[in-house]
């Protein structure tokens, strides 16, 4: 499945879950804040160019080599898939976290 087929599915998704909110809270303004989150959630997993993260921590302040592209621009391969760096991850899960914990404060009131 490439980039464009789980962009694709994660927006799908994310509309059946606003409309999930819309008819279970009649909030409009709790829709508005479920998209939005979501559309933040989205982007920063789908976005960021992993292969420039995937160096290690401390070569991330320096330019990529312009030779360690292999291949069309957007093709989605192995090397271009989500890997597992302790920093990164914790990074993530701690905002991640805390912005379930506020969405969820906002749509329990």
């Amino acid at each position: 499945m490439g980039r464009e087929d789980v962009l694709r599915t994660c927006l799908v998704s994310l509309g059946a879950a606003v409309l999930a909110v819309g008819f279970f809270t009649f909030s409009v303004k709790k829709m508005i804040a479920t998209y939005i989150f979501g559309i933040l959630g989205i982007s920063g997993i789908m976005l960021p160019d992993w292969e420039y993260f995937d160096r290690d921590f401390s070569q991330w302040l320096t330019p990529m080599p312009a030779d360690s592209h292999s291949g069309p621009v957007g093709a989605f391969d192995q090397s271009s898939r989500f890997k597992f760096h302790p920093l990164r991850v914790t990074m993530l899960t701690a905002v991640y976290s805390f912005g379930i914990y506020k969405w969820w404060g906002y749509m329990a009131s």
